[in-house]
């Protein structure tokens, strides 16, 4: 019997930024290049010892290429079912997808974050998922506007301080957090 009262999950959005398709083509080509043939000569190398049905490397390095397998299949569609977005919008004082946001919230603490599709995430750099709340209370919202959010946390009030659509020189790549204190 099933429960007739659960919530449908929200619908989550196929897109990803122009970064985000060649990180995913980078680890297709990397699988497809270097691990799989390698993986591969290793499992011919450990059936050439013998029984197989001991052979832990053997045993092992088919497992491993049934793994391999799997993402790569799994890579291809996905990159098949994603819309890459590689414009800009025309009003560019707006947050879109894809956009660099700093936000102050009402203790004056500034939040910087990216909206990318969720297999882009990195919370240590603060990508954010174009389908979490944060970002979906920010859609169409400007620079300059207060917004009002509700979170799992509970409503929080925002102020949009920055809008890019050009990746600023606070995202490079080595962030440890997401939450600065505004030292300007």
């Amino acid at each position: 019997m099933t429960d007739t009262n659960k919530k449908p999950l929200p619908k989550r959005s196929l897109l990803i930024t122009p970064e985000g398709e060649q990180a995913l083509q980078e680890e297709h080509d990397y699988l497809w290049r270097v691990e799989r043939p390698r993986v591969t000569q290793q499992v011919s190398d450990a059936a050439k010892l013998g029984d197989r049905s001991e052979n832990a490397e053997y045993i092992y390095g088919k497992k491993r290429l049934r793994q391999i397998d799997s993402r790569l299949r799994f890579l291809r569609k996905r990159m098949e079912a994603l819309t890459v977005v590689d414009r800009e919008p025309a009003d560019k004082n707006k947050v879109y997808f894809g956009a660099w946001i700093e936000l102050e919230d009402d203790n004056e603490e500034l939040y910087r974050y990216r909206i990318v599709g969720e297999d882009e995430i990195d919370l240590k750099r603060g990508y954010i998922s174009v389908d979490a709340p944060l970002a979906r209370g920010l859609m169409g919202k400007e620079l300059d506007d207060d917004v009002e959010i509700r979170l799992p946390k509970g409503k929080e009030t925002y102020y949009i301080i920055a809008v890019s659509y050009q990746k600023p020189d606070w995202d490079d790549g080595q962030r440890e957090g997401h939450r600065w204190a505004d030292n300007h």
